[in-house]
């Protein structure tokens, strides 16, 4: 039998990265893989476990064919290692740190994906991308009206989503995580 794809979403500063650290190894368990994505930036950024590369480098992978998803957001290109296919046609679930703009042709090429979505309450997603430091409080602001955009709809497109809320303790969330994906192992059980 196939694996699934778990396709996490949701706003910077959502708390994706801390999420999938620390569902990792409770993860394995469940025979689910989490992914390293290929970003272009430098190795030296703090964030997620990623595999920075240069531009250069990005587009040479991509028309390699190294990249069973890729897309561009915020001036940086993101890149799914096609290792995942083998992962999923070997009976492996696959936990993604997706892309709410490539989501559209993410379910077109895995159908049967599970999305979810991470969401935070405002107040604590502002405090959390001002302690950050990487944006002027004016682009904090614009982005915080884009996420309540989102964060009002159950669906992207006509899919319906599971949302989970990242606003209190990181384990409560993990906990949370492992249960709908307990729930939802099985493709035709969205």
């Amino acid at each position: 039998m196939d694996g699934r794809l778990i396709y996490l979403m949701g706003p910077s500063g959502s708390g994706k990265d801390s999420l999938i650290e620390a569902a990792r190894i409770p993860l394995r368990s469940m025979n689910c893989e989490v992914v390293r994505r290929v970003i272009t930036r430098s190795a030296e950024s703090v964030g997620e476990d990623a595999i920075g590369v240069s531009r250069e480098e990005f587009e040479r992978r991509k028309d390699a064919g190294d990249f069973a998803l890729s897309w561009h957001a915020n001036g940086l290109g993101y890149g799914i290692p096609i290792q995942i296919n083998d992962w999923l046609k070997g009976g492996r679930h696959v936990l993604i740190n997706g892309s709410r703009g490539h989501f559209a042709e993410a379910l077109q090429r895995y159908p049967a994906l599970l999305p979810v979505v991470l969401t935070v309450k405002v107040e604590v997603l502002r405090e959390r991308l001002v302690r950050r430091g990487r944006e002027s409080l004016d682009e904090i602001e614009a982005r915080l009206r884009r996420n309540e955009q989102f964060a009002a709809n159950d669906l992207l497109g006509n899919t319906q989503v599971h949302r989970l809320d990242n606003s209190g303790e990181l384990s409560v969330t993990v906990a949370n995580l492992l249960h709908l994906l307990t729930l939802n192992a099985e493709p035709d059980r969205i």
